[in-house]
């Protein structure tokens, strides 16, 4: 293989205590999940935090915050951090993921730094009803589409193996490609005995997942992220996964669980033979 892999970090800057009751959260303050949680980062450790991940090959970074969407505090201070961020690492692509956001505060977003940004659908339509009461599937819609709208690049995609059929996922995945993303991240449930969702999706589901967005989005950046360690377990079953059509990857740590060490994950991509992208238009 000669095909370039881009690498994605997240950041986790305000954590737990969120209203919402998404059963596939472990955020969710509906769930007894001991995880931990804290208001906002001080920014020098954000900077410095995307420092090393920039250090170790990211080329986006992504600031997440816990909670239902944005209000005008939160995004003043996600505002800040970017700001001061961009002035810190100018050559990296910023990524918002702060939930439900109405066009004006994404603008103010977008003038302060931010690049993209990132807001999962996470299921269908239908199936959505099940695992969320606290807000409806069409408010994340249309927080993508003020995401386009207002010119920032769209990152949005799910999370598969909470339960859905099917015939959900493929929903889901139409849902996506309707959106034209400039990116779409891969999720697959990672169970928790304190979340009430059971994981119930294989790897070859997990790989024909892969390839119907690679087909459906050609020019789209797709990314495999949350429980990719627990999916493709091994050299031969990663090398499937970029084979399928992802060339992308989410490195260092998630939200609450933790991912493989970086530099492990780059020694894996050297010995397929993969290169690491340099930057986001390669």
């Amino acid at each position: 293989m000669s095909k370039e892999i881009y690498l994605c970090a997240i950041n986790n800057i305000l954590s737990g205590n969120c209203s919402e009751d998404c059963s596939f959260c472990t955020q969710s303050g509906y769930f007894d999940v001991a995880i931990q949680k804290y208001r906002f980062k001080p920014i020098e450790q954000i900077i410095q935090e995307a420092k090393i991940a920039k250090q170790n090959g990211a080329i986006g970074y992504c600031l997440v915050t816990a909670g239902r969407g944005l209000d005008d505090k939160k995004t003043e201070q996600v505002s800040k951090i970017a700001k001061a961020l961009k002035q810190e690492i100018s050559d990296i692509n910023l990524i918002g993921c702060n939930g439900i956001a109405t066009k004006e505060q994404l603008r103010y977003l977008k003038a302060n730094g931010i690049d993209s940004y990132n807001h999962n659908l996470e299921s269908s339509r239908e199936y959505y009803k099940q695992i969320c009461s606290t807000h409806a599937w069409e408010d994340r819609y249309k927080t993508c589409q003020n995401v386009k709208e207002i010119g920032l690049k769209l990152c949005v995609g799910g999370i598969y193996g909470m339960g859905e059929s099917k015939e959900d996922r493929d929903e889901l995945i139409k849902s996506i490609v309707s959106l034209n993303p400039e990116s779409t991240p891969i999720n697959f449930f990672i169970p928790n005995p304190a979340l009430p969702l059971q994981r119930n999706i294989e790897y070859n589901e997990a790989l024909d997942i892969i390839k119907k967005l690679r087909d459906s989005l050609p020019k789209a950046m797709v990314m495999v992220a949350g429980g990719r360690e627990m999916t493709f377990d091994t050299i031969d079953k990663e090398k499937a996964m970029f084979n399928a059509g992802a060339n992308a990857i989410v490195i260092g740590n998630y939200l609450t669980t933790k991912g493989r060490e970086s530099q492990s994950d780059i020694q894996r991509l050297e010995s397929m033979g993969l290169k690491i992208a340099k930057g986001c238009n390669e």
